[in-house]
């Protein structure tokens, strides 16, 4: 190995390691932080089983705050990699969950299993705990894939404007027929259903992510799998083929992994827009290099932290007001997007264009 390659190696893990610090900072942060504010010191016992100045600080840390930091790091790097994986398979630098009506999907299934009987479907899934969130995420997922199968069925025939054009038509197809089922439901179902479209990583239980959080890492890992895969896929189908890839697989596991990770997030955490798109775009800016293998982690850690980060901004820490989780990731992924269309042509070459 070259002193050059060595210090190219070394600059990567060092930003790895600098992401992962950055993230376990805000990871900690967010579970001091809040309507209460609470001493590192004291939420360090408190991790640790010590006994701790106040006993309510216990609960909060351990039965509000910590599902929820935990719910936002894995949802972070969840729809952060199924947007690095769309960019690849897509070949378009603008491909995202929220973007191509992926997300959109996810939420008709949602809203086919909460909305099409009204309260009762609610009630019902309740009564059954873990299967009914088990239920939710099937239904996300589904959806979810559906979506993802209809936008590669399209991206065959059309070209990347068009697809991403399409992509909105379908996110708006959707919306109508949520409408549709919104229409003919009860008061408080709407309103719950309304709540959970602005995005929220708060409203996730300890019972809620021991289903939420096998299921991303199971993505995650499937994701993981593809790397090799998507770098020969970036010099086109034709060389990865004659490089002994199977196209047509790695197209199903990417479809796969895509639709577990933005279905499960979307099922529990609502639709949350903009992190799937700019957060790979970020991590590609930061690390120079288009090699999977090193982006896949680096979007597990950036996401983690730009979800962490977008998540202390809404709670407003110090005060009992609380954002639009959507609100707070439109302006941080606004600006990303911005530059990604001003920068199109370089992005391009990124992609084997």
């Amino acid at each position: 190995m070259s002193a050059v390659s060595r210090r190219r190696g070394l600059g990567k893990g060092v930003g790895l390691a600098v992401l992962g610090a950055a993230t376990m900072a805000c990871f900690l942060a967010s579970l001091a932080s809040g309507s209460v504010a609470i001493p590192l010191s004291e939420v360090a016992a408190i991790l640790a089983g010590s006994e701790v100045e106040r006993a309510s600080w216990t609960q909060i840390v351990l039965q509000f705050r910590l599902p929820k930091a935990l719910t936002a790091a894995l949802a972070g790097a969840a729809l952060a990699v199924s947007g690095l994986l769309m960019q690849t398979l897509f070949r378009n630098p603008l491909a995202g969950p929220y973007v191509l009506g992926v997300s959109a999907g996810a939420s008709l299934g949602v809203a086919v299993v909460v909305l099409s009987v009204g309260a009762g479907a609610s009630r019902l899934l309740a009564g059954f705990g873990l299967a009914g969130d088990l239920a939710l995420v099937v239904a996300a997922s589904l959806g979810a894939g559906a979506a993802l199968a209809l936008v590669m069925a399209a991206a065959r025939r059309v070209s990347t404007l068009t697809l991403l054009i399409l992509g909105v038509l379908f996110g708006y197809a959707t919306s109508a027929l949520v409408t549709v089922l919104i229409h003919f439901s009860l008061a408080e179902r709407i309103q719950s259903y309304l709540a959970w479209t602005f995005g929220s990583f708060g409203g996730v239980t300890w019972s809620q992510l021991r289903v939420l959080a096998p299921v991303l890492v199971a993505g995650l890992a499937l994701a993981m799998a593809t790397s090799k895969p998507l770098n020969a896929l970036l010099l086109g189908e034709s060389y990865a083929g004659s490089m002994g890839v199977s196209v047509a697989r790695s197209r199903f596991q990417v479809l796969g992994a895509t639709a577990l990770l933005a279905g499960a997030v979307t099922a529990f955490c609502g639709p949350i827009g903009f992190l799937g798109i700019a957060v790979p775009h970020l991590v590609r800016s930061l690390f120079r290099s288009a090699d999977h293998r090193l982006l896949i982690p680096a979007s597990v850690l950036a996401g983690a932290l730009v979800a962490l980060l977008s998540d202390l901004v809404a709670q407003l820490p110090g005060s009992q007001a609380v954002l639009p989780l959507n609100a707070v990731t439109a302006l941080v992924g606004a600006p990303v997007i911005a530059v990604v269309i001003l920068r199109r042509r370089s992005l391009e070459e990124s992609f084997g264009r």
